[in-house]
């Protein structure tokens, strides 16, 4: 997933997170920063929002079922791996992985897992904190090797 994908599909999913909010188009467009003729476009399909909205998006709605559901866990998580291109040093402690997430490999005290609806893969240490996320399959794959080694 890049930019360009995540900002077309949360684009189509305004109206809905406007709507489970119970929000009006100006109290939303008002939130947003943006204005009430730019959030009807959008709504209506006619434009995309710009990639600062839509961080705006995840960060003022991350608790949005919407969003939630369309990107899996925390939205904001994966708006900062694709602003970045991945995350690559340890951060907060997660609840491990139960509902969202699949093992696909663990070596030492670190396991390597895929996000079940946005496919984004993360490394976690045996206490369940974050060392590494990323989109690239590969490059977490090499990660866990580096980092398991690492640690030895």
């Amino acid at each position: 997933m890049d930019k360009e994908q995540i900002t077309k599909m949360l684009s189509g999913k305004m109206k809905l997170i406007r709507i489970e909010k119970g929000y009006t188009q100006d109290r939303m467009a008002e939130i947003l920063g943006i204005s009430k003729k730019t959030l009807v476009q959008i709504e209506k399909g006619r434009i995309t929002a710009g990639w600062t909205c839509i961080v705006a998006i995840c960060a003022l709605f991350r608790d949005s079922e919407i969003l939630q559901s369309a990107l899996g866990e925390d939205p904001i998580d994966v708006i900062e791996i694709i602003g970045r291109n991945g995350i690559d040093r340890a951060k907060e402690r997660t609840m491990g992985g139960k509902v969202w997430w699949k093992d696909l490999q663990k070596i030492g005290k670190f396991r390597l897992q895929q996000n079940l609806i946005s496919q984004h893969f993360r490394i976690l240490d045996d206490a369940h904190f974050r060392w590494y996320s990323s989109f690239d399959k590969e490059e977490a794959y090499n990660r866990l090797k580096e980092i398991s080694m690492d640690s030895k």
